[in-house]
């Protein structure tokens, strides 16, 4: 038993080292307002639906540099190479490569729903990170993105659906700086109460 509280003890520091050297992922998130800036304006063009769609996976490429460039900014360790847990997120965004298939046979077989889809494999592949990163910002919306978007994207022009993910991607930011200066703070607190 005590092997067992030890195992979970290490993997609790790893996460919270983990959580607290990547702000909870928040570069990658400011990365994706980018994006769905990106979309937003492709999805308000007078372009034909199959360039729209393709254009918008193309504005999923820069993700990663954008992402890297963005950590420098607000002073992320990108890769967290010393904690084993970083590769883990790494395997977590990779996943969700291959649901982007499905997004892909949308594009061609309904490609009026292309982006509803692939907005929902968004929102659906950010589950594993609340438990990377104990955060309740992802948690929540990983269930709330897919289920408002597959109502908005049944009933609404895709335009609609990049504007919503645009505005939670701004939310998502702003819930994630609040539990990264909450966590600071307790830290803070408890630093000085020994």
């Amino acid at each position: 038993m005590k092997n067992k509280e030890k195992l979970l003890l290490a993997l609790q520091e790893l996460k919270a080292n983990n959580r607290k050297k990547q702000k909870r992922g928040l570069h990658f998130i400011i990365a994706s307002v980018v994006i769905w800036v990106a979309i937003l304006v492709i999805h308000i063009s007078s372009l034909p639906i199959l360039t729209k769609n393709l254009y918008t996976f193309f504005c999923s490429a820069p993700l990663v540099p954008l992402a890297y460039l963005i950590s420098k900014l607000i002073r992320v360790d990108f890769q967290n190479k010393d904690n084993p847990l970083s590769g883990l997120g790494v395997l977590f965004a990779v996943n969700q490569i291959l649901y982007i298939l499905i997004a892909m046979w949308v594009f061609a077989a309904v490609p009026d729903k292309m982006l509803m889809v692939y907005a929902i494999i968004f929102g659906a592949h950010l589950l594993p990170y609340g438990w990377l990163f104990q955060s309740k910002t992802y948690y929540v919306l990983s269930v709330i993105v897919p289920i408002a978007v597959l109502i908005l994207g049944l009933y609404c022009p895709a335009v609609i659906v990049a504007a919503f993910m645009l505005v939670t991607e701004v939310v998502f930011c702003c819930c994630l700086i609040i539990e990264n200066r909450v966590e600071q703070y307790k830290g803070d607190i408890y630093d000085e109460n020994p």
